[in-house]
């Protein structure tokens, strides 16, 4: 089984540069807005989208995508909402590979079987779920994978090589390395750490390694590039998104484009370094 997320890496090994990786929370500001940004990323030099699953209760999330969860519920996004934002993205990209992110109640809820068909349906290709440890992967891992969408997990600092195999038994696509310990968007990713974490995971696994949290510029971009397969990059846009909604929280004429504007100079931070690297 090949997902787009499997052909968008095996793209860029040929191109010899890493992944960018752009995270949004869908349903920010609103329904149509938060379209209209998606569709906007791949133009912009986004290579895979993630896409968040607003949810109550978001605990790995830092202030920025917490508030944005909660922006995009009280707007009344909705799961079944973020499977529409995917269907109508679709309509004009079936290349670019799309990601969902998030925790597992909603999907509990939704019905894990009728989930993960209609995910699929609707043009998804792989799943974060922050909450489910390998110990669970009965619950949405492997019937996921059976479905033909891919199971990305998170490796962080803190999982040793003693934990690392079981972290990476079952996940496919890429292995998404959390940069920093604690909440997203807390604190800056040290490369040379970073390329120390990706060097160690890679003795265990043949996937891809995208790194996220803490990636703020393009410089920074540049160099997570240069340590891994692919920057992540998601509390940083959502706060260039927030700064152009108006005093009620709405999005303004300046919402989509500040947003591509910010995706196009870190991706050109990204693919800075594959030059840097030659």
């Amino acid at each position: 089984m090949t997902t787009r997320i499997d052909t968008k890496f095996a793209e860029l090994k040929k191109e010899g540069r890493a992944a960018f990786v752009t995270f949004v929370m869908c349903g920010d500001p609103d329904m149509a807005t938060s379209l209209d940004i998606i569709k906007a990323l791949p133009k912009a030099g986004a290579d895979i989208i993630e896409i968040g699953m607003p949810f109550t209760d978001p605990m790995a999330d830092g202030p920025a995508i917490q508030a944005a969860g909660l922006r995009a519920l009280k707007a009344g996004m909705t799961l079944k909402k973020t499977l529409q934002v995917v269907r109508d993205f679709r309509k004009s990209d079936s290349a670019t590979p799309i990601v969902l992110m998030g925790y597992y109640n909603p999907i509990y809820i939704y019905g894990v079987e009728k989930f993960l068909s209609d995910a699929k349906a609707a043009g998804v290709d792989g799943l974060i779920i922050v909450d489910l440890p390998p110990e669970e992967d009965t619950e949405l891992c492997i019937p996921a994978m059976k479905a033909g969408l891919n199971f990305i997990r998170l490796a962080t600092p803190t999982t040793d090589d003693k934990r690392l195999p079981a972290v990476l038994e079952n996940t496919s696509g890429f292995v998404y390395y959390v940069s920093i310990t604690g909440i997203t968007g807390s604190a800056a990713a040290n490369a040379t750490q970073v390329s120390d974490a990706v060097a160690r995971i890679k003795r265990h696994t043949k996937l891809p390694v995208c790194v996220g949290f803490g990636i703020r510029t393009p410089e920074a971009a540049r160099d997570i590039a240069k340590a891994a397969n692919g920057a992540v990059v998601g509390s940083a846009l959502v706060d260039v998104m927030r700064e152009t909604l108006d005093a009620n929280g709405k999005a303004t004429a300046k919402t989509v484009p500040a947003v591509a504007d910010f995706v196009a100079s870190l991706a050109q931070g990204v693919r800075g370094a594959k030059q840097a690297a030659e």
